[in-house]
């Protein structure tokens, strides 16, 4: 067969809205360096843009954590045995999974099976917790594509194809306006305090933080009359899922969808859940608290788990505290509010912060993830026999 008339299939699986980003981003590279071939599987709507043929939406995956994984067990289970089938009666020619360990581990096992070859790209945080799974790596996954540097020898320890392929958000967090520049783009006044709001990309979080997040809001805005805040809304995510208690909180809040990035420069200060966000927001550069809280019982479970100092992936790229974490019990409207307000106050603070903060985009190298991760993809294709 021809170059000319080659045709690939290649199934991606992301299961949250960063790897709906980072999806898109590599989905983009892929068809860059070959236009032939087709990708299909879960993704959210950045996916779909990028000419992605989504049989599952990634916001009906995201969700974290024990019980709530159980309370969704039934759409999981359903989109599992939809992509189980495809693998074993039409298998295409890649399989690329993109972090989502519980999901996608299970998945490869599937294409094991089926003779589909694995590229993992976004490692799972297993370096973190239950570090046992590499070995089930080792038997299922023939590559492994990471975003952070000390990532490598701990998958080189144990036998797997590993390479550093850098971070795609260094390509994706590039922020030409000032402070004030994004405020008034925003239509936001820049001589007053402008406070982030970042309750998470799944419906599960922000039911379950956004509340403790406007609590908080609320402390601050007796402290500071003028405070404006801002919420930006995740690709999974409706405004069904905040304005119930947007609307309760009684608080003047600008919502909006687009331009994250410029959003997170025009704030002073951010509140923001555990997650890939916290990394865009050091990347830029504006000082944040992290929080996040869990069920009780997944909480009890993670702490005898999880085997690192930090959860915030800032913190955790960084090896050292650039932003404050308050976790369950600590994470309360108070402290929260009182680390805020030591931000907007204490300008040496704040300064101390933002100085810290920049360690975190030098310790991720340099741009061109999505193109390392694509030629890898493209690779592997050229030894497969084409659909």
């Amino acid at each position: 067969m021809s170059e000319t008339t080659r045709r690939h299939r290649v199934m991606v699986v992301a299961g949250e809205a960063s790897g709906d980003i980072y999806g898109a981003g590599l989905i983009r590279a892929i068809r860059q360096q070959d236009p032939t071939v087709t990708c299909l599987g879960i993704g959210g709507p950045r996916m779909r843009e990028a000419d992605f043929e989504a049989l599952v939406d990634s916001a009906d995956m995201a969700v974290v954590g024990l019980v709530e994984v159980l309370r969704h067990f039934d759409v999981i289970a359903a989109a599992f045995l939809t992509l189980k089938k495809i693998l074993l009666t039409d298998p295409p020619d890649l399989l690329i999974l993109i972090d989502y360990p519980g999901f996608n581990l299970r998945l490869a096992k599937v294409a094991k099976r089926a003779g589909v070859k694995v590229l993992y790209y976004i490692s799972p945080q297993i370096w973190a917790w239950r570090q046992g799974r590499v070995r089930k790596i080792r038997r299922l996954v023939n590559r492994m594509a990471v975003i952070l540097p000390f990532e490598v020898p701990f998958y080189e320890r144990a036998g797997v194809p590993v390479t550093f392929v850098g971070h795609p958000m260094a390509d994706l967090v590039q922020v030409e306006l000032q402070r004030d520049q994004a405020a008034v783009s925003f239509g936001l006044d820049p001589t007053r305090p402008i406070l982030g709001l970042f309750p998470g990309s799944r419906r599960s979080e922000v039911s379950r933080l956004l509340p403790t997040i406007l609590a908080a809001a609320r402390i601050l805005r007796q402290w500071y009359p003028g405070i404006q805040f801002v919420l930006p809304l995740a690709s999974t995510l409706s405004e069904d899922d905040v304005i119930p208690a947007l609307t309760e909180s009684g608080l003047p809040v600008l919502v909006l969808r687009d331009r994250l990035h410029d959003l997170i420069r025009a704030c002073d200060a951010i509140i923001s859940v555990s997650g890939t966000v916290t990394l865009e927001i050091a990347l830029v550069g504006t000082p944040l608290v992290i929080i996040y809280k869990l069920s009780p019982l997944t909480y009890q479970l993670a702490r005898r788990l999880v085997k690192v100092q930090h959860i915030g992936l800032c913190n955790i790229v960084a090896g050292e505290t650039v932003a404050e974490e308050l976790i369950q019990d600590d994470a309360t409207p108070e402290r929260i509010a009182a680390e805020v307000g030591r931000i907007l106050t204490d300008s040496n603070y704040a300064q101390q912060r933002v100085v810290q903060l920049a360690k975190v985009r030098e310790r991720l190298g340099g741009g061109g993830a999505d193109k390392r991760v694509a030629a890898f993809a493209l690779q592997m294709l050229a030894e497969t026999k084409p659909c």
